[in-house]
This record gives structure tokens, sequence and C-alpha cells, in this order.
């Protein structure tokens, strides 16, 4: 599966960006659906998840109530909505996908800065 990431950008902090991980295979054939971030000299961290089959939604407590994550599956693509960013949250945003084998894929990443 490919992953291509794309939509970061400079914001201001309390500013808002949509991210969008286009898949080359059909979501709906996928276990889950998710987006991970690596801010500068950390390591890698889950940011959310959604699973295909249900819908089940589970975000990390650090942007709980600030991101949404969705998917379309017309368009084999999942989004992750950031509003009311703050430098934190600066980070390489990846989206990566398990397949029904619980075999993962990632995307090639995406820079968010917030910064006034």
């Amino acid at each position: 599966v490919q992953l291509q990431a794309y939509g970061g950008g400079l914001v201001q902090p309390g500013g808002s960006l949509r991210l969008s991980c286009a898949a080359s295979r059909s979501t709906l054939s996928m276990y889950s659906l998710g987006w991970y971030r690596q801010a500068p000299g950390k390591e890698r961290e889950w940011v959310a998840t959604i699973i295909s089959d249900g819908g089940s939604i589970s975000y990390a407590d650090s942007v709980k109530g600030r991101f949404t994550i969705s998917r379309d599956n017309s368009k084999n693509t999942v989004y992750l909505q950031m509003s009311s960013l703050k430098p934190d949250d600066t980070a390489v945003y990846y989206c990566s996908v398990l397949d029904t084998r619980f075999q993962r894929y990632w995307g090639q990443g995406t820079l968010v800065t917030v910064s006034s």
C-alpha cells in the first residue's frame, strides 16, 4: 500500500490545518487508519486512529478535543483536521494504515509548523 500525505505547512498558534492521506488501495480493505507525528528530537508518537470496521475512533490525550480524524472511502483518503494548534504540535505528521493481516504501512510525512 502506498500512502501520500499532504496538507502540512506553517500556521499561527490557534490556527487550523487539515491533513490528507491518499491510499493506493481501498481504505475499506484496511483494518485501521491513523496518524502519527514526530517532533524534532523526539520519538514518533501516535495521534489518532480510526478502525475501518465500525468506525471506532481514538485520540492521544494531547490532541483530544482539538483534532478530528475522518475518512472518505470513496476517495480512499483519511483526514486529520487540526484546530487550536499549539507550538507543541509542530512535527512531521505521518499517516499509517494496518491491513487485515496487520501489516503496517507508512506515508512519507508532511511537516506542520506552528509558529507566530
